[in-house]
């Protein structure tokens, strides 16, 4: 397999533009008290996905437990206590007539007993109460690879259930310091085995070789991961993991035909693809 590492390109335009779509879900989301990844994590893409009202809501808080080498979400001691949120989560869904959500979280390896898995449980069941109509994909943590708290969420019967390996192997500890590279395979592996439709995502930009990324993407598809992401890392502030590389968009295009022959059924690959990046359109 060529081992091919590119040079650097030029870093990719993000387009802001603030239409009506973007004001409506900004109102929704204040009037609700939500957090999403999509202002938490400083998305490239929040523009044209509120614009379509589509939004990533963020559950369990807007303070993380660990501290990713990549990620712009605040690190702590979370002192979340809001017991209403799945609730006001489903009522934000309704208000806003969603026919696909993603919810995500940050991680809570404070929460002992279940690492957070009874609010996600509670929002997928609250969402699909009150908006039956709406397919609801989540990006979930690893829970530390519990097995009874991925079960509390599998029960809910999301659509999609998703969890990121976020890069390759090799740079792993380096990019995600307090996770663990084969337990989120494990989790992925979970998934597959209790029949939910499974998916992943990856950044490049980072250090990896191409052969890596080819590597890892074979990893996950002959797990039974049926969708794929994969975008160019952008460092959030200077205090984070420095850009490698900026991808090549031809780069891009050959990682999506050769993950569809690998049997994904669905690839989004581009320099500001993101995990919920047009995620409606992967059900």
């Amino acid at each position: 397999m060529n081992q091919k590492v590119i040079t650097k390109s030029i870093k990719p335009k993000i387009r802001l533009q603030m239409t009506e779509g973007y004001k409506f879900v900004n109102d929704v989301v204040q009037k609700n008290k939500l957090n999403t990844v999509c202002e938490e994590a400083r998305c490239p893409n929040i523009y044209e996905c509120w614009d379509r009202r589509t939004a990533t809501i963020m559950i369990l808080g807007d303070v993380c437990t660990r501290a990713c080498g990549f990620c712009s979400v605040k690190t702590g001691k979370p002192i979340w206590d809001d017991s209403l949120e799945p609730y006001r989560t489903a009522m934000a869904v309704k208000k806003m007539n969603l026919k696909h959500v993603v919810i995500t979280s940050v991680d809570r390896d404070d929460l002992k007993n279940d690492y957070g898995a009874s609010i996600w449980s509670e929002t997928i069941d609250q969402i699909h109460h009150h908006v039956p109509n709406c397919n609801v994909e989540v990006l979930t943590p690893d829970f530390k690879g519990f097995k009874p708290s991925l079960l509390k969420v599998f029960n809910s019967q999301p659509e999609i259930f998703s969890h990121n390996v976020e890069c390759v192997e090799r740079i792993s500890k380096q990019v995600r310091t307090q996770a663990n590279w084969q337990r989120s395979l494990d989790v992925l592996s979970f998934s597959v085995e209790n029949n939910l439709r499974t998916k992943t995502g990856m950044m490049v930009g980072l250090g990896e070789r191409f052969d890596e990324v080819i590597d890892t993407m074979r990893q996950v598809a002959n797990i039974g991961v049926k969708l794929f992401t994969i975008g160019q890392y952008l460092q959030p502030t200077k205090n984070h993991l420095p850009v490698e590389r900026y991808v090549e968009e031809q780069e891009f295009n050959d990682y999506k035909e050769i993950g569809i022959e690998m049997g994904f059924d669905s690839v989004k690959s581009g320099s500001l693809v993101r995990s919920s990046y047009h995620a409606d359109e992967g059900v």
